[in-house]
């Protein structure tokens, strides 16, 4: 009887329980056969235990089964590290995860939730993509969930996490978010599938190669890549320390007052420099030691990884680091990293994270084939990032800074707010042997070769020791100091403090050149 309180407990629990696993007993073995988590078990890997709240567990379209309980995907909020954060989780046993009405909005008030909050929203997609039963309303309601991405960018941090096969417009919302993070072996992402391919353009081409986690960090459309399901949560609730919960706030300030003196490992960098200027080493050995804890969170490492992005600690506070690879095509700029770079400025610029650069690049990478990738809009967008960006933005110029790379990686005409050098830095129009070749074309015209080679390297030491120093740039005020590389992690510090309190009163005018 359902019309007497116990009754009507009774009933609830049974939908509860029903609800739990629509799908029913058959769809469990089937995905437990498959080895894959249910949704709120990815849930529990991602909110600190105990915490997850859930909204919608009985929402279903009108008349359905109780099959179709949840349609299709989880919602709730819970905690990170305790701070709220709202998530969604699709179910492949309901309706293979696909998007129709219910679906539709219960992410949708979930992002609003978030929205209403301010908090991050973290998406754990593993869906077929559009229900093609119900035709248009599907399609409508995958346009309202990616109108609420827009009410979140800038707002509140989002991050997707792509499991399974993401296809058509599942990939599209994911898109739209501030970072997305894949598993290897068991994320794939494209907009047609391989056998839809196969069928309409007679391409034969396999889900790995189409749209697999690897390839897809390598195209930069992943920022991280994790080994497990286990590790992409772990990376994920790192990545919530590193940033607020939403743009009115500052990120966590974690264990700051870390070892105020000079250490081993700081005296380390007064040697660490090579002699040769075109000997290359790998820049995270330095973000190791200049930041706190030898922690970096780095994004986005297979795209462009002739340069570095990702966040560090200064003191305790979060930044965003920017950083040429030496190790990577001499860490030369080219059209990916600097959509890479511009694409990071804008994020740690929407959430009040402090900038630091580290410089050590040759130049602008000159070519046809960076012509034709639209090298000139593409790569001047990281120019004008960089000079919109309002946060505190620190340079530290290590070695090569060179041409138009010297401009973009955070010089002062830029609006860099402090730039330091070290005694290894080379700043100048070009490198020594480049100008060589050059400026010394006249007097070698008619040497015999045993004479150009001195004629050569008499300017190049000249060039080396004269022109190409921090010294020039210290003296008209473009370096506000040449310092002791193992003085520059407590450099660091007293300029992040000295910024702190850092404001800029902008115009409310929309740059329509630069959408995030």
């Amino acid at each position: 009887m359902t019309d007497t309180t116990a009754g009507k407990l009774k009933e609830l629990r049974e939908k509860l329980e029903a609800a739990k696993e629509p799908g029913g007993e058959r769809a469990v073995a089937k995905r437990a056969a498959k080895g894959i988590a249910s949704p709120r078990e990815r849930l529990d890997m991602l909110f600190d235990p105990g915490t997850f709240v859930e909204f919608g567990r009985l929402a279903k379209m009108p008349g359905a089964a109780d099959s179709g309980y949840g349609d299709g995907v989880v919602t709730g909020h819970g905690l990170v590290n305790g701070r709220p954060v709202a998530a969604f989780s699709h179910d492949q046993t309901v309706f293979g995860g696909t998007v129709g009405e219910m679906f539709g909005r219960k992410v949708s008030a979930i992002m609003e939730w978030a929205g209403k909050i301010g908090c991050p929203m973290v998406g754990i997609n593993d869906s077929a993509g559009a229900r093609i039963q119900d035709a248009v309303t599907s399609l409508a309601w995958y346009a309202e969930m990616g109108r609420r991405n827009d009410l979140l960018s800038g707002l509140a941090p989002q991050v997707s996490i792509i499991l399974g096969k993401c296809a058509g417009g599942a990939v599209y919302t994911p898109a739209n978010t501030d970072i997305l993070v894949g598993v290897k072996d068991e994320s794939y992402m494209f907009v047609t599938g391989p056998d839809i391919l196969r069928e309409v353009n007679g391409e034969d081409v396999s889900a790995e190669e189409l749209g697999g986690s690897y390839n897809q960090s390598k195209w930069g459309n992943i920022h991280h890549l994790a080994d497990d399901e286990k590790s992409a949560f772990e990376w994920v609730r790192d990545y919530l320390e590193y940033m607020p919960s939403s743009c009115h706030e500052k990120a966590p300030v974690i264990n700051p007052g870390l070892e105020p003196e000079i250490t081993a490992s700081d005296l380390s960098l007064d040697t660490f420099m090579p002699n040769n200027d075109n000997t290359g080493y790998d820049m995270r050995d330095i973000i190791l030691r200049v930041f706190d804890d030898g922690a970096f969170h780095e994004v986005a490492e297979l795209f462009a990884p002739n340069i570095i992005t990702g966040y560090a600690r200064v003191d305790g506070i979060s930044v965003g680091v920017v950083a040429n690879q030496p190790n990577v095509m001499a860490g030369v700029l080219d059209t990916d990293s600097s959509e890479k770079a511009t694409r990071f400025v804008r994020i740690c610029n929407a959430y009040n994270i402090p900038l630091i650069f580290l410089v050590d690049t040759p130049g602008i990478l000159p070519g046809v084939e960076e012509e034709k990738k639209g090298t000139i809009r593409r790569s001047g967008k990281f120019l004008f990032a960089y000079v919109e960006a309002d946060v505190p933005k620190i340079t530290v110029v290590l070695r090569k800074a060179y041409g138009g790379a010297y401009a973009v990686m955070g010089c002062k005409q830029l609006g860099a707010d402090i730039n330091f050098a070290w005694p290894t830095a080379k700043i100048a129009v070009m490198g020594a042997e480049s100008a060589a070749t050059i400026l010394t074309r006249r007097q070698t015209e008619n040497a015999t070769p045993e004479e150009a080679s001195k004629i050569r390297k008499d300017f190049v030491d000249f060039y080396n020791t004269m022109m190409a120093t921090p010294y020039l740039a210290a003296e008209r005020g473009y370096i506000d100091a040449v310092i002791d590389p193992s003085s520059t992690r407590l450099q660091l510090r007293k300029a992040l403090a000295q910024l702190k309190d850092k404001h800029i009163l902008r115009s409310p005018r929309k740059h329509f050149l630069m959408p995030i």
